[in-house]
Formats: structure tokens, sequence, C-alpha cells
């Protein structure tokens, strides 16, 4: 999603690489939950995650809407994001102990956090959010490790691909004055990438390239 502020407002004011060392690491979180909680809608589902969440949880997509996941517009496109209840907006997949059970295949922008992405040149870099993490003295971690992928030169292709695709299709929806088109080029979208199943047996950048040649 993007935020209508300068990287000065939210940041150190550097750009990092994978391999560039973060001050991020917080250390296992030391019991605290604070940026599980209260995020409304902005925790948004490319996917690589709803791929990851269907394969490890056993369930398909639709099953997710029913407890975890709702759908909501992000920048102009209808997406799927992780699910907030309860008085303190807790997610879903927090346990009794306000620990994530999904830790192990937790979605892009929890592993990333309090990491963040800008675009440019058809490449993204990486930014430290400062002042979002409550822990008072992070340490400093390679960002690959901190984000912790088996596949990171094939995510972070997946990555590239993912948004150009959604600001494309951002400015289809921008071009078109029927609302039915609208409501078309945004189920297109959710059948495509996320509602119909993806083979578990195979690769899944493997699917999600053939998906988006005959998008």
């Amino acid at each position: 999603m993007k935020r209508n502020v300068s990287l000065e407002e939210i940041s150190d004011g550097k750009l990092y690489t994978a391999n560039d060392m973060v001050k991020a690491d917080c250390h296992g979180c030391v019991g605290c939950h604070t940026c599980c909680t209260g995020m409304g809608d902005s925790i948004y589902l490319d996917p690589y995650d709803a791929f990851n969440l269907t394969v490890n949880l056993n369930v398909p997509f639709m099953a997710l809407l029913e407890k975890y996941v709702a759908l909501g517009m992000a920048d102009g496109v209808i997406l799927p994001h992780l699910m907030m209840t309860g008085p303190d907006e807790d997610c879903n997949f927090l346990d009794s102990e306000g620990r994530c059970s999904i830790h192990s295949f937790r979605p892009g922008i929890c592993r990333l956090f309090p990491l963040g992405r800008v675009y440019e040149k058809g490449d993204f870099k990486y930014f430290l959010q400062t002042g979002e993490c409550v822990y008072k003295n992070p340490t400093k971690v390679k960002v690959s490790k901190w984000i912790d992928l088996k596949d990171p030169k094939e995510n972070h292709d997946f990555i590239i691909k993912w948004h150009d695709f959604l600001e494309s299709v951002r400015e289809n929806i921008k071009s078109e004055t029927d609302p039915e088109n609208i409501k078309a080029i945004n189920m297109k979208v959710l059948t495509s990438f996320f509602m119909t199943p993806y083979e578990e047996e195979r690769d899944f950048y493997t699917q999600f390239n053939e998906r988006l040649k005959s998008f």
C-alpha cells in the first residue's frame, strides 16, 4: 500500500539492499505483539502469501475468508488483507499467548516490519521505518537474514512483477468509467491470483508467471 509521506518523515533517510546491515533486530520481540494489533486493513497479501497460507494451513483460500482474511481496497484495487478483530483489533493468527501462530510462513509485510520498500527504476530498495517498532534497543542485522526467505532471488523478481502488474491494473481501472467493468477487472485479479488454487507440488513462481502471462 502506498503511503503519502516522504521517506524523511518515516525513516532514517537511508535506503538498504538485501546485503546491507540495518537496525531492525528486536530479538524475538520478547513477548511483544504491538505490531500485530490495530493495523486495520493495512496488511495486504500478495499471491505468494496466499500460497503459503493455503499450503501450510491445508485450507483453500475461500476458507481463509471465513475467519482470517478480508477483502479491501488497496490504492484502487481490491485485494485480500489480514483480518483484525476484538477490542484491541488483534490479528486473528495470534495465539492465546499473543504469539504469531504462522510465524514460519507469515506474510511478506510481516516479515519486513519494521522495514518497508520503495520502488524505483524497475527495482526496489528497503527503508527502516523509525518510530514504528516499540522495541527500544534493536541491533543490526543483515536485511536478507531479517526477512528470512529460502528463495530470495525468485521472491525479489516476483515482488517486482507483482508491483508492476498492480500498477498497470490501477491504470486500467482509472481509465474505466463503467462500474461493472471495474468490478470485472477486480474479480479477474482475485480469481486469477488468489481464489484459483495453486498446485502444492509445483513451484509457486512458475505458476505465478503462467497466470501473469495469461492474464
